[in-house]
């Protein structure tokens, strides 16, 4: 709402919720190489860990990989199409488009039935760097769409990172001259959180969330709860540091799902909500 030309309408597949203000876009080229592809599922992954919601375009490359990584840790991601609902470009990330919904959200700012059309993407851009604090170029060519995000980024005052490539790769010539611009060069997912003080919030947070589940649970229950944090952890973990047996510590993981404090991820591994 309070960028310069904000869409008058968003079609939302999924939910906006509160939590999606801590937000950082991740885009790139759609001829990605494969340290381009690695990179943005980690940084989308990392990131989601420390409890950003990823927003990119889910256009094939660098976009699709971010959403992945998002995905692959448990955590929101929003994507922002360049077409209607009734035309999901492209087509072959329809199944991803569902995962994504029921993850966080798939926007829209055209009606159902438009087509993909190329000038259509250039003017969503806008709303994903107006969706973010700020945005991380993986890899772009010299007339990248990600440099237009970067430019919308910058228009309204959000911070640009760009992760540095080889001075001969043409989807680097983008980045690289981001970063001659200005744009914070980042190699690791701690340069991105410097900026936002995150350590100091989440540290809040933690302390927040420890006071609200005292009344909640207690015992075995409370023991086990401060075990688990929003960084995921194995059962095999949860049983080496509280000697409990199986049959045991399933009841209380149990119980905590039932209660909403937790949530168990593939491959037995817990996070709290």
């Amino acid at each position: 709402k309070n960028i310069y030309d904000p869409p008058i309408v968003l079609y939302v597949k999924g939910e906006l919720k509160e939590e999606d203000k801590l937000s950082l876009a991740i885009v790139g080229s759609r001829r990605a190489s494969f340290y381009g592809l690695n990179s943005a599922e980690k940084f989308a992954y990392e990131l989601s860990e420390k409890g950003f919601t990823i927003i990119s375009g889910m256009a094939r490359g660098v976009d699709t990989y971010a959403h992945r990584g998002a995905l692959k840790q448990g955590g929101r991601t929003i994507a922002v199409m360049g077409s209607g609902f009734n035309h999901i470009y492209p087509s072959e990330n329809k199944g991803l488009a569902e995962k994504i919904a029921n993850n966080g959200a798939v926007i829209s700012e055209f009606p159902c039935e438009v087509r993909p059309l190329p000038q259509n993407f250039p003017q969503r851009n806008r709303v994903i760097s107006g969706l973010s604090l700020g945005v991380l170029v993986v890899e772009a060519a010299r007339n990248s769409g990600a440099l237009i995000t970067a430019d919308f980024g910058l228009e309204q005052g959000r911070d640009v990172f760009a992760l540095p490539g080889k001075v001969d790769s043409q989807t680097s010539f983008g980045t690289n001259g981001l970063i001659k611009q200005g744009a914070k060069l980042v190699s690791c997912v701690e340069d991105i959180l410097e900026e936002f003080n995150l350590p100091e919030e989440q540290a809040k947070k933690d302390k927040v969330e420890k006071t609200d589940k005292s009344d909640a649970v207690d015992g075995e229950e409370g023991r086990i709860y401060d075990l688990i944090s929003s960084q995921s952890v194995h059962l095999d973990e949860l049983l080496e540091k509280t000697n409990l047996d199986i049959p045991q510590i399933s009841d209380i993981l149990l119980k905590l799902q039932l209660k909403k404090l937790i949530k168990q991820l593939p491959g037995k591994q817990f996070v709290r909500v």
